[in-house]
């Protein structure tokens, strides 16, 4: 059923890009975001969403499972995404980042108790969060216009076109046994929104916009990504999403 539900989201979310991609675009005071209203709107579904269903059950989870379990589940799903950022890096022909998410899939898979454990940190390896969007935009694929996607949340145009490779490219999509599959997607989404809880609730109540504060701090993050923090001087946000 959860594997039906991220299929629904992905068509979901490609349906709101091709939409958004027949819709004219429309004055914005952020030239970032020319579908503006639109993106509002999705913004307050997914809010509704996670205050609905995500969040109570995220608050459960905290009350319920011991601290250090928690913390055991967060580095068994950052292990997987390990194997993801070290083919991205490879794409990315970053030879030091692929080694270190080699070596620290390695090192927690086999001393970590599957990942339960992170030893690797322990031993300095650097963690390097890498997908196929970053790797687009390495490439040189501009980032498009801002995209708030059905329960998925921010996204661009491009890292929204990356989607589908890089819900291929998650490791525990590998598994043959559904309901495992479907169990794993669960708790890493439970496991996620609760680390989440005092940011999102701090966001929410400080911001006078939450939604373009959720904008901007994506865009930011996503550039810092992608240019592992060194973003060139010239670089222009609003010139490269109108391509």
């Amino acid at each position: 059923m959860m594997t039906s539900v991220k299929r629904l989201a992905l068509w979901a979310s490609m349906g709101v890009l091709l939409a958004l991609q027949g819709c004219a675009t429309v004055k914005s005071a952020d030239a970032r975001d020319p579908w503006e209203p639109m993106n509002r709107s999705v913004f307050e579904f997914n809010q509704v969403v996670d205050q609905v269903a995500i969040k109570p059950v995220a608050q459960a989870y905290v009350q319920v499972v011991p601290g250090l379990v928690r913390t055991g589940v967060g580095n068994f799903f950052g292990n997987l995404s390990d194997v993801w950022s070290f083919a991205n890096s490879a794409m990315q022909l970053k030879g030091q980042a692929a080694a270190e998410s080699f070596m620290r899939v390695t090192v927690n898979t086999y001393l970590g108790l599957g990942g339960v454990l992170d030893v690797a940190t322990e031993m300095r390896l650097e963690k390097h969060k890498e997908d196929f969007g970053q790797t687009l935009g390495y490439w040189g694929v501009n980032p498009g216009p801002y995209v708030v996607l059905p329960l998925l949340g921010p996204s661009t145009l491009r890292d929204t076109a990356a989607l589908p490779l890089d819900m291929r490219g998650d490791a525990s999509q590998l598994i043959s046994d559904e309901a495992t599959r479907n169990a794993l997607t669960v708790t890493r989404v439970v496991d996620l929104r609760s680390r989440l809880l005092q940011t999102v609730d701090v966001v929410m109540s400080a911001s006078l916009d939450p939604y373009s504060f959720v904008r901007d701090g994506y865009l930011q993050k996503r550039q810092n990504d992608i240019y592992d923090g060194n973003a060139p001087s010239n670089f222009d946000y609003g010139d490269s999403a109108k391509n």
